[in-house]
């Protein structure tokens, strides 16, 4: 049974399967594209086909259009496509809508890459699925014992508290515009909010994905426009980085949140201005992510994008071998101030799957393999 690090390795475009002629969230332009959801660190413009779940592919197409890829092909959770000799299926990973850990089985290995995942509840997206594996490929974007995050609906308490505290002033509230702008409505909602939510304009074009693929989110309002008096006292959604821009001049005597993990670090509230810190994250905290390496019951886990030193450390101690891939290119989506996706630019040759001496399986319908689910082409 050939060892995962044998078939499946770090290249400069990303993680590289190279029996299956596919990477996986690759950061240049490739034939084949596993990508694991649709945060613009992880779903790149140009790849020639991308596969995805139905919902990660419906975002890229709303935020790249004709950038997204040439041809895509949708997998739903738990279908199995084969690729050369790899079984290829996807699992959710419980970040965002769609969002996917990625399970290759290759001549009885079995590797899991997770992507961004968190494992605390989210009403706007399916739930992380625990896959026992052979090597998990882990994200540790708050892997330090400081970064415990407190229950969202907590924070979200404390953000209506602070509504009631100030009636008269408009409480605007820092978000990313893909998953956490629609996991703070729905939690909102679930707390009683059920007046009006305000948003920035550049959060609109997510929401409307997620209500067609049946997220229910409310009553939802343009921000930008609203006239002065419907905002006071009202909740509005805004990209961190244009809480400050004129538009905000109608806010009544703003009251500025931020929503993010890093919101623990007292110091990044203050130097940003936030008078209302909400540690509400889309990503696992410390406890969490020891815990996920546990329940997988993976023998070795390769680490990466994140604080890599500690989680490796941690677990290194119950036996469990770690590796840092240091892989370049990935973000966190939380401290990115808003997302603005990549400009578009001339599409260059894409790279083929595998390493340098590899040629990848024939490009196929849409260039994937036969499986169950249907597949598109531009």
């Amino acid at each position: 049974m050939p060892h995962p690090a044998t078939w499946l390795k770090p290249l400069p475009q990303g993680l590289s399967c190279e029996p299956g002629g596919f990477f996986v969230d690759p950061v240049r332009p490739v034939d084949r594209a596993v990508v694991t959801h649709a945060h613009s660190d992880h779903a790149r413009p140009g790849h020639r086909a991308v596969l995805a779940s139905p919902a990660t592919l419906a975002l890229m197409q709303a935020r790249l259009g004709e950038e997204a890829c040439l041809s895509w092909q949708a997998l739903g959770w738990g279908e199995v496509l084969r690729l050369g000799d790899v079984l290829l299926s996807l699992q959710p990973a419980g970040h965002v809508l769609g969002s996917a850990q990625v399970v290759m089985e290759y001549r009885g290995s079995r590797a899991v890459v997770s992507g961004d995942y968190k494992r605390a509840p989210d009403p706007t997206c399916a739930p992380f699925v625990p896959v026992p594996c052979d090597v998990f490929v882990t994200e540790a974007t708050f892997a330090l014992p400081v970064f415990r995050h407190p229950p969202a609906a907590a924070e979200i308490g404390r953000l209506l508290q602070s509504r009631a505290l100030f009636p008269e002033r408009t409480h605007v509230v820092g978000c990313y515009s893909l998953g956490k702008c629609q996991r703070l409505i729905a939690l909102l909602r679930a707390a009683g909010w059920d007046r009006p939510v305000f948003l920035h304009g550049a959060l609109a074009p997510m929401c409307r994905v997620y209500e067609a693929q049946g997220v229910r989110l409310g009553d939802l309002r343009p921000a930008t426009v609203a006239a002065k008096a419907e905002l006071v006292g009202s909740i509005v959604l805004a990209p961190p980085s244009a809480v400050g821009e004129n538009w905000a001049r109608r806010l009544a005597e703003p009251v500025v949140g931020m929503a993010s993990g890093w919101m623990r670090v007292r110091q990044r509230a203050k130097q940003g201005g936030v008078e209302l810190p909400l540690v509400i994250s889309d990503h696992a905290d410390w406890d969490e992510l020891n815990a996920t390496v546990d329940e997988v019951g993976a023998p070795e886990v390769w680490v990466t994008h994140g604080r890599e030193e500690a989680l490796i450390h941690a677990i290194g101690k119950r036996g469990v071998t770690g590796r840092a891939l240091r892989m370049l290119g990935y973000g966190d989506e939380d401290d990115a101030g808003g997302e603005s996706p990549p400009a578009p630019s001339p599409r260059p040759p894409p790279s083929r799957g595998g390493g340098a001496d590899s040629s990848p399986p024939p490009l196929e319908g849409g260039g994937w393999g036969e499986g169950p689910s249907g597949r598109g082409a531009r």
